[in-house]
C-alpha cells in the first residue's frame, strides 16, 4: 500500500480480473475506483445503482464476451463506486456530512482529474446514470458520449419518495433485511428473473441476493438520501450535446422516466433502445441486448470491435455483417430507434 498525492492505490488483483482498486480522496470523502485495461486507451467511466458496485451491476455486461470484447478492444474502464458501496467497505462514520446528488458529481470530476483524463465515455446504471448525466450537464466538455440504462432525470415522484423513506427506514432500523433486499430487486429485475412460486428465483437474482449482504446498510442509507433529494434536470438535457444512448427495460418502475428523458433530449444526439421482458439493470439481465445498439453507437466515433467471435452472428462489427433479420424486435426483444452515428457540423 502506498501513499501519494492525497490517495492511496490498492492491487486487487485477485477480486476482479487483473484490475486494480484506487482509493481516491475527494473533498466528499474516499470513493474507490477499479481500474481495468490498458491505461493508454480512452476512458470509459462506470457508475453503477443503488446499493451496488461493479461486481452487482457491471458483472454481466463484462462478462458477455462479444461486449467485454468491444468494450475493452476501446477502452480502459474506470469503475467509480459510491462512497461505500465497493467490496470490503466499512461503515461510514454517521457522523461525516451526507454528499448530495451535485457532490457525487463533482467526485467523478476529481477522479477524472487524480487520473489525469481529459474526456471520458460514461455507463451509468438509474442512479448511478442520474449522477453521470448530472455531471455531463456541469462539465460538458469533459464527457464524450453517455451510455445509459434506466436513467433518472426528474425529482422523485410522491411515490418513489414514500418507497425510499420506507427502504431508508427499514435499514436504518433492521438492515439489509430480506424485505429490502426484495424491494430492491423488484427496482432492479424484471418479475422472471425474480421468480414467484411457480418459477424458481433465477442465478442473477440469487447472486445479487448474495452480493447485497455485504452492503453496510449506513452507506446504502447516504447513497438513497442523495438520490432522494435530486433535482429535476429535465430543462437542462437540451443543453447537453453529447450523442447519448438510453436502454430500458420494458418491465423497470423507471421506463416512464426514461421515455421522457429520451423525449427531452435533443433527437439528433440521443437514441432509445427498449429491450422487452427486462426489468432495470439491462446490464446483468439481457447484457447481449446492449451488444449491437453500442456497437453502432460506437462507431460512430470511429471504434470497432476485432473480429475474435466469427461463429456469432453479432460479429464482428460492420452492418455488412450483421444479418437485417437480427435487428427485428422479434429475433433481440428490442426496439431499437435509430442512432445519429455522425454529427452534423455546427
Amino acid at each position: 500500500m502506498a501513499d501519494s498525492y492525497g490517495a492511496v492505490s490498492v492491487d486487487v488483483e485477485t477480486i476482479y480480473l487483473g484490475g486494480k482498486e484506487h482509493r481516491v480522496k475527494t473533498a466528499s470523502g474516499v470513493v474507490s475506483v477499479i481500474v481495468y485495461g490498458d491505461r493508454e486507451k480512452p476512458a470509459l467511466i462506470t457508475y453503477p445503482d443503488l446499493a451496488l458496485n461493479h461486481m452487482s451491476c457491471f458483472q454481466g455486461l463484462f462478462f458477455c464476451p462479444e461486449a467485454a470484447s468491444l468494450l475493452l478492444h476501446n477502452f480502459c474502464i474506470y469503475h467509480i463506486s459510491p462512497p461505500g458501496h465497493e467490496l470490503g467497505a466499512a461503515p461510514i462514520c454517521p457522523n461525516d456530512s451526507a454528499p448530495s446528488a451535485d457532490d457525487l458529481a463533482d467526485q467523478i470530476l476529481e477522479v477524472l482529474n487524480f487520473f489525469g483524463l481529459g474526456v471520458v465515455m460514461c455507463m451509468g446504471v438509474t442512479a448511478g446514470a442520474y449522477i453521470l448525466t448530472l455531471f455531463a450537464m456541469k462539465h460538458r466538455e469533459r464527457v464524450l458520449g453517455l451510455i445509459l440504462v434506466s436513467p433518472l432525470c426528474k425529482a422523485p415522484s410522491w411515490s418513489e419518495w414514500f418507497y425510499n423513506k420506507v427502504i431508508s427506514k427499514l435499514l436504518y432500523y433492521y438492515g439489509m433485511c430480506g424485505v429490502v433486499k426484495e424491494f430492491l430487486l423488484q427496482r432492479y429485475f424484471s418479475k422472471e428473473v425474480r421468480g414467484n412460486v411457480e418459477i424458481p428465483e433465477s442465478d442473477i437474482a440469487q447472486a445479487c441476493r448474495r452480493l447485497l449482504d455485504e452492503r453496510q446498510s449506513v452507506n446504502v442509507m447516504r447513497f438513497l438520501d442523495a438520490i432522494d433529494r435530486r433535482p429535476d434536470i429535465s430543462s437542462g438535457l437540451k443543453k447537453l450535446k453529447c450523442r447519448t444512448l438510453i436502454f430500458i427495460g420494458d418491465q423497470s418502475p423507471f421506463y416512464s422516466e426514461a421515455v421522457h428523458m429520451a423525449a427531452t433530449l435533443d433527437r439528433g444526439y440521443c437514441a432509445l433502445v427498449e429491450v422487452q421482458a427486462c426489468g432495470s439493470m439491462v446490464t446483468e439481465e439481457q447484457p447481449h441486448a446492449m451488444l449491437i445498439p453500442m456497437e453502432y453507437f460506437l462507431m460512430g466515433y470511429g471504434l470497432y470491435r476485432p473480429c475474435l467471435f466469427t461463429e456469432s452472428p453479432r460479429s464482428p462489427l460492420s452492418p455488412s455483417c450483421i444479418a437485417p433479420e437480427l435487428l427485428s424486435p422479434e429475433s433481440m426483444g428490442l426496439k431499437l430507434k435509430p442512432i445519429k452515428t455522425r454529427l452534423s457540423a455546427a
